[in-house]
């Protein structure tokens, strides 16, 4: 199967999304912002090609090419074309995520060692925060904020209070199922007033999208709570389990790694804990049919 083409989508004049459909494993959301003076990007690609996609998109616009990159978070389908903008651009992230992103290195290829990656560079961030910054791009306020441990450790979301517009990296995935075997089952984007939501994956949404999250969220709990007690493992909470309104999500299988993390959280470890992610991806692939999940970057 092949994916769909990127494309470009002005949310307003200073404001464009880039969408990298169908939005599953390793098929993530860029976007990029500026006065036509100086340009944000939020987030890279995951291979050299792709990566260099984003940056003539950008220029097809008549934007200058990135001042600044700002990572949502360490995963390499947002950060492995770092290397692409630096050191023209400042690499911008969560402290957590740089040191992240550093210690992952090159870890996509040993999960899909078919991927043609290209030259990647693992870059990490020029310039760290904890709680949250503004980026000043030209005459607009970007705000980057860590919302908590959530999707990972070092998440970053970018928010436009100009616009009303939110780059939610990966704590949202319109139409795909969440996934945080290495954060935790809280973070929040509640409280920020956007109107239009960029999710990591999928395609473009609205703050509808937050409750839809949330639900998952409870519904992982609750499944984890019931079946931790009987002491059956995550994959066998996960056969057993009835999807309901999350069964045409894609990427179905990830709940099985949620359950991972949600018996992490039961055994009392701390929110974002390392846990070992092959047992995590090897249950996916179990519930895959055998076969590993599939990644088209």
């Amino acid at each position: 199967m092949t994916a769909a083409e990127p494309y470009t989508c002005a949310l307003a004049d200073d404001v464009h999304a880039y969408v990298q459909p169908d939005g599953g494993w390793c098929l993530n959301n860029a976007g990029f912002v500026g006065d036509g003076t100086t340009t944000l990007l939020v987030d890279t690609a995951a291979t050299e090609r792709r990566a260099r996609a984003l940056a003539a998109a950008v220029a097809a616009t008549g934007a200058p090419a990135p001042r600044f990159v700002v990572n949502t978070h360490h995963h390499g389908d947002h950060t492995y074309g770092n290397g692409l903008f630096s050191p023209a651009a400042a690499i911008v992230s969560h402290a957590d995520c740089r040191r992240e992103a550093l210690a992952s290195g090159h870890n996509l290829a040993l999960v899909w060692p078919g991927t043609d990656y290209g030259d990647i560079r693992i870059q990490g961030a020029d310039l760290t925060y904890t709680d949250r910054t503004t980026l000043h791009v030209g005459g607009i306020d970007a705000e980057v904020i860590h919302p908590g441990v959530a999707h990972t450790v070092g998440d970053s979301v970018v928010w436009l209070p100009h616009r009303r517009v939110l780059f939610a990296g990966d704590l949202v995935f319109e139409g795909g199922t969440p996934f945080f075997l290495m954060g935790s089952l809280s973070g929040s984007l509640r409280g920020l007033g956007a109107e239009t939501v960029v999710p990591g994956h999928g395609s473009i949404t609205d703050p509808w999208e937050f409750d839809r999250t949330e639900r998952y969220l409870r519904f992982v709990a609750e499944v984890a709570q019931k079946h931790h007690p009987e002491g059956h493992t995550p994959l066998e909470a996960a056969r057993a389990t009835d999807l309901g309104e999350f069964a045409e999500w894609r990427e179905s299988e990830r709940l099985v790694a949620n359950l991972h993390r949600a018996y992490a959280e039961l055994d009392g470890q701390p929110e974002g804990a390392p846990l070992d992610p092959l047992p995590a991806f090897h249950d996916m692939a179990v519930l895959n049919g055998g076969e590993m999940v599939a990644s088209h970057a």
